[in-house]
């Protein structure tokens, strides 16, 4: 073969190589500077980040990792509460800042514990924080600080409590009760609606069709802060002066004036003068209230007195207290009570979050109370069952049923049906709210946690068709135009209810 031919053979071999030589070194370079890169981004930088306080990455929303929907379970121990952690889940967030030296020297994933308290990092160098998350089947609440916390709390409208290593406990809840506001709306109840909304708590308004009007923008606002509304009929008549067709129109007007207020009917309804009866409640096809603990400020008129009748009452777990936001003094003396009682570990609910903490589903009946004696009963209209904390504080009214004793327990009472603010009842078979353990229940610390929609009232011995509540004499002498041309009840009651 021709020699030149052979070093051209050669020359296109050695090119060949160096060829692949070279790229093969152009794979290196390129490992070697990815490598670089992965070593600057994700060691020294975030390193550099946590001592100089930087943080250039976003949070990123952690799931909870079981069931994110809000339940009730219903057992023998009780009705527990099942976080909603969707909305309130923590994230995980790098360690920054100054404030994070402590955690940065810990390199390793799980459970650390300094000084400022217990924290958890994950595999990926976070932690977490500013929510609810599970960990090893347990469910923690993380600071913004990202420290697991203890004690009660607040996440949104709801309270949890947390044991002192940091795991929540369903079984604890503060003492439940709720407020109920009659015949307005009006010129005060954008005040009171002021001092529900800064201490994170809810009324129910009962109201009067007539006056929805004129106050639409407070209806509203009782919706967008989370207030129930309720009905109390058009213009405040003796529902038992009424056929029942008129008893109707009284509050399917007043729906159709809520509806165009805040764009939703009534959810409750409360009876003019706490008239109300079997017939009346099947007409009008909602579940009706009473009340447990009667403040009288229509009559009183004077703050001191409408706080002293509140603060001094019966506030067992379950209570449903009454009170009237058309008068100046009840709200005054309402704007008083409602962070103390805060403060003091009540919970301010509406009478169907009051109902679904008992764990009762409301019913077409009336309802006066949901105090775990009327619970455990069994005459409390939609109670799903479960025990409660043994106390024995009052009853409540069902829809008609039986107990298992064979006792009437039906929600039609007799005109001596009142439930006074001391707690008691009139119910042949129930006892007063000095009996009762009202003091227990206030305690907070029984276990009927729940999150049904419920209700309950006030048992009765008899049907007669005349359940007024009263004291034995109801005289509304406020003298500000509000009593309804002091109609009379025609049971012998005035207005005020």
């Amino acid at each position: 073969m021709d020699k030149r031919v052979l070093r051209e053979r050669m020359r296109k071999k050695q090119q060949q190589i160096r060829r692949r030589q070279m790229m093969k070194k152009g794979a290196y370079v390129v490992a070697v500077i990815l490598v670089f890169i992965f070593v600057i981004r994700g060691i020294i930088l975030p390193v550099i980040n946590r001592v100089g306080g930087k943080n250039t990455d976003k949070p990123a929303q952690v799931q909870a990792e079981t069931d994110t929907n809000a339940n009730t379970n219903t057992g023998d121990s009780g009705t527990e509460t099942q976080i909603e952690k969707d909305t309130n889940a923590a994230i995980r967030k790098p360690l920054k800042g100054a404030s994070d030296l402590t955690k940065a020297s810990q390199l390793t994933a799980g459970w650390h514990e300094d000084e400022n308290g217990k924290w958890y990092q994950n595999a990926d160098g976070t932690y977490y924080a500013g929510g609810l998350q599970e960990i090893d089947g347990s469910t923690y609440y993380f600071g913004d600080n990202g420290y697991a916390q203890t004690g009660w709390v607040s996440v949104g409208f709801d309270d949890y409590y947390f044991n002192d290593d940091g795991t929540y406990d369903p079984s604890q809840h503060k003492t439940r009760i709720a407020f109920t506001f009659d015949d307005g709306a009006g010129e005060y109840t954008d005040e009171l609606l002021d001092c529900l909304e800064q201490n994170n708590a809810h009324a129910t308004f009962f109201m009067l069709g007539q006056n929805i009007g004129s106050w639409e923008s407070e209806v509203q606002r009782m919706v967008d802060i989370g207030c129930e509304v309720g009905s109390h009929s058009w213009d405040h008549l003796n529902l038992y002066d009424l056929d029942m067709d008129a008893v109707a129109k009284e509050f399917s007007d007043t729906d159709a004036a809520l509806e165009k207020a805040c764009g939703q009917k009534a959810s409750v309804a409360r009876a003019p003068y706490g008239n109300w009866n079997d017939d009346i409640i099947s007409t009008v096809n909602k579940p009706f209230f009473t009340w447990s603990l009667d403040s009288l400020d229509w009559s009183y008129l004077d703050v001191n007195k409408d706080y002293d009748a509140v603060m001094n009452g019966d506030l067992t777990d379950g209570s449903i207290i009454l009170m009237h936001d058309i008068h100046e003094p009840s709200v005054q003396a309402a704007i008083k009570m409602i962070p103390e009682l805060v403060a003091k570990g009540y919970k301010l609910m509406t009478v169907s979050e009051l109902a679904a903490a008992k764990g009762v589903t409301l019913q077409n009946a009336n309802y006066s109370d949901f105090w775990d004696s009327s619970l455990q009963k069994g005459i409390v209209a939609g109670y799903n069952g479960g025990s409660s904390d043994g106390s024995s504080d009052g009853t409540a009214v069902s829809d008609g049923t039986t107990s298992d004793d064979g006792s009437d327990v039906s929600d039609t009472g007799s005109s001596d049906s009142s439930d006074v603010s001391d707690g008691s009842d009139e119910s042949s078979d129930s006892s007063s709210g000095d009996d009762s353990s009202g003091g227990d229940d206030s305690s907070g610390n029984d276990s009927s946690g729940g999150d049904d929609s419920s209700g309950a009232g006030s048992s009765s011995d008899d049907s007669s068709g005349d359940n007024s509540s009263d004291d034995g004499s109801y005289d509304d002498s406020s003298g500000d135009g509000s009593d309804y041309a002091d109609e009379d009840s025609g049971d012998g009651y005035d207005t005020g209810y």
